[in-house]
């Protein structure tokens, strides 16, 4: 259902929810874009049913009150279908919690085009829409286009409505890693991505247009604007590489400590602005430091690894690591920040040689 009425989400009643809220799927996409990991794709695969098998386990010992989780997978078709059967059942993926869309995809980055699920609740009523905003690939790679479809598609094949985020008659542009939210009216973003004149994503919207889209749409009235992202983020400035929301009011943010380090001064800037910052009642957020590994380099090029690109399932928190002594304090912090759930450290050095790892790849849709 297209949504033609122009009434925006929040006007109706809609919001983002937090990522730890239930949900009913995480959507992928099955990996094929070898020039993304030129030299080690052949691994690739084998990480992404790593995921998947962890995301749909049972997890004994965890919180009950939350769904298994279930994987929906993008496929370019049957061949590409049979290969990611077989990879996953020898990785012993229990493929009744996996669900199969044939979608042309151009990468597998999902986080950034899959749609972003708004959801509303009250007086009886559940409504699950999506906001399908416009993907240009990261206002870098021109071949994006099939990836800029998967938002109608899903909204199709799912029969929800469908709102498309407009300013005047064109598309606005967001990235799912571009944002984070606490469900209850704050989002956290970064000025480098969303309002750089560098890489534009909207020429002549500027903050205050972001803002009201982000309200409209979204139900985030409250934007904390952070400064650059981390070294090595080809997304210019992504903000789920460096600061996340892990409860209502509670952030992790990444820290450096080496002065001679790239990050140093863009972290330590944006800690400052966490700790400065307020959430959508006025009240001061938790701040909570989250160690980063040191540089990762791959054929000279430093590359955007963070513990801040983790993932929260319904039963599971999944992390990426990278043979990095920082992998056990990154890994024990959250683990005291979700006491219901398990988390799990995924190995990301292979994984990372693409520009993103756990979040990146990953796209809630809520119960």
């Amino acid at each position: 259902m297209h949504d033609t009425e122009r009434a925006t989400p929040a006007a109706l009643g809609f919001r983002m929810p937090a990522e730890w809220e239930p949900h009913r799927a995480t959507w992928i996409a099955w990996p094929h874009h070898r020039l993304d990991w030129p030299g080690k794709f052949a691994s690739i695969p084998w990480v992404h049913a790593e995921v998947v098998r962890q995301l749909t386990r049972a997890w004994p010992g965890t919180d009950r009150a939350l769904p298994r989780e279930r994987v929906c997978i993008l496929i370019n078709g049957v061949l590409a279908e049979r290969q990611a059967v077989s990879v996953l059942e020898r990785a012993d993926v229990d493929l009744g919690q996996v669900d199969f869309f044939r979608a042309p995809t151009n990468r597998c980055w999902t986080r950034d085009y899959c749609p972003i699920f708004v959801k509303r609740e009250g007086r009886g009523e559940r409504e699950v829409a999506i906001t399908n905003w416009r993907f240009n690939g990261w206002a870098k790679y021109p071949n994006h286009e099939r990836d800029d479809a998967v938002p109608a598609r899903i909204a199709r094949a799912l029969g929800l409505r469908e709102f498309v985020p407009r300013a005047g008659e064109a598309r606005i542009v967001l990235e799912g890693g571009a944002i984070d939210v606490n469900g209850r009216g704050t989002v956290l973003a970064t000025e480098e991505c969303l309002l750089s004149k560098v890489q534009e994503r909207n020429p002549g919207l500027g903050r205050a247009g972001i803002e009201r889209a982000l309200a409209e749409q979204l139900g985030a009235a409250n934007v904390v604007w952070l400064g650059d992202g981390i070294a090595g983020d080809d997304t210019h400035g992504h903000v789920d590489d460096l600061a996340r929301f892990v409860g209502p009011r509670t952030v992790v943010c990444c820290e450096e400590p080496s002065r001679n380090d790239d990050n140093f001064v863009a972290l330590a800037k944006n800690r400052a602005i966490l700790e400065a910052a307020t959430d959508q009642d006025g009240r001061r957020l938790n701040v909570v430091p989250l160690p980063m590994p040191s540089p990762l380099r791959f054929d000279g090029v430093r590359l955007p690894a963070s513990y801040a690109n983790f993932y929260i399932g319904n039963r599971a928190v999944l992390v990426p690591t990278f043979n990095d002594p920082n992998d056990r304090r990154a890994l024990d912090v959250l683990e005291r920040l979700f006491p219901g759930r398990a988390i799990v450290p995924i190995h990301a050095v292979d994984l990372v040689w693409g520009f993103g790892t756990i979040h990146c790849m990953t796209q809630q849709e809520p119960a």
